[in-house]
């Protein structure tokens, strides 16, 4: 006959879990509570939380830069692209859509399909271009915002031959002389154009604007003296400033540039309150999947994120902005309203 010390230790015996299962003091010796997993099975709550796989593309993705190659966007793409394709595992292909400032490459990419492998690298105008010139798309509803890449301030250069080294007598010239400046722009919308339109606004002087199909051309037609002078992005045009085929006045920026800081503001120059910026931004078509976004906005933001990443935009005259889609998203929305205002007040009329 066993005794009491006997049978309470046969039962804490067969009361011990076998490793791995729980510990003694469960309703049923030797098993788990109701709802967890038997030994060896999956626990349930891990595989419903278990992250989802990162979005990765099937083919190429085309990154649509609607503009000519050689200005600021082309010169950014181009840079991202490679580093971007070896983190995607897929070619990434940088294609040039330039002309109806900006609008042919934008409206390419927005009438793509919303799978992550079409997306666009642009500017300001992406905004600019709807609120002065007829388009078949709007800013904010037909767009999926990726990532606020960077902000890339304006030059104000002229040609050499134009007898002003400075903003005050820049103006100066302009007064005596109306109807004889004119400026160039990338397109009708730009921040290049918007700069001018506010210089004229803030001086009075009567000047003409000449949009192109691009940066790119319009530099070229002010290294060669079509035109006189151009706000020109800092990125595209600082190589023209340091090899002295244009003359810098001032920058738009509201601070000094650490890339240029012998340039004054143009602000503290001759305009106090000045300030136009490029901003440069990814973006895709309407209803681009989640997934695809976070991934394209963290591998993109790894790329130019880094001290060196950042050099190299620095070295472009571009500042790094950053940010998540989320907040690209609520910049856009403020940044409509806040050029809707810009075009009223300047009253820059619709082309």
């Amino acid at each position: 006959m066993i005794g009491r010390r006997e049978a309470l230790g046969a039962i804490a015996a067969a009361a011990l879990p076998l490793p791995g299962l729980p510990l003694p003091g469960l309703p049923l010796p030797g098993l788990p509570l109701p709802g967890l997993p038997l030994p060896g099975l999956p626990h349930p709550a891990r595989a419903q939380t278990r992250p989802p796989v990162a979005w990765a593309p099937t083919r190429p993705v085309r990154m649509i830069v609607p503009w000519p190659p050689a200005g600021t966007t082309d010169i950014l793409a181009r840079q991202i692209a490679p580093p971007l394709s070896a983190a995607l595992g897929q070619a990434v292909v940088v294609e040039n859509r330039g002309g109806a400032s900006g609008a042919i490459g934008t409206v390419e990419a927005l009438r793509a399909a919303p799978d992550g492998h079409t997306i666009c690298l642009s500017i300001s105008t992406l905004i600019t271009a709807t609120l002065l010139t007829r388009q078949p798309y709007h800013p904010i509803s037909d767009v999926t915002p990726i990532l606020h890449l960077a902000d890339v301030p304006n030059i104000l250069v002229v040609h050499p031959a134009l007898p002003v080294r400075s903003v005050p007598e820049l103006i100066a010239y302009g007064r005596a002389n109306p109807g004889r400046l004119s400026f160039g722009s990338p397109g009708i919308g730009s921040s290049v154009h918007i700069s001018g339109e506010v210089f004229k606004l803030a001086t009075g002087i009567d000047m003409v604007h000449v949009p192109y199909r691009g940066g790119g051309p319009a530099l070229a037609d002010l290294v060669a003296g079509q035109i006189p002078m151009m706000f020109g992005n800092a990125g595209s045009t600082l190589p023209h400033v340091r090899n002295g085929t244009v003359r810098a006045l001032a920058v738009t920026a509201a601070q000094r540039l650490p890339f240029v800081p012998e340039l004054p503001t143009v602000a503290e120059a001759a305009i106090p309150g000045f300030e136009v910026v490029e901003w440069y931004a990814f973006f895709g078509p309407a209803g681009m999947p989640p997934e695809a976004v976070q991934r394209l906005n963290g591998e993109i933001m790894a790329i130019v994120g880094t001290p060196e990443g950042r050099q190299r935009l620095s070295d472009l005259g571009a500042l790094v902005t950053g940010g998540t889609p989320e907040e690209f998203g609520t910049f856009l929305r403020r940044e409509h309203e806040k050029i809707s205002r810009v075009v009223r007040e300047a009253r820059i009329p619709m082309e």
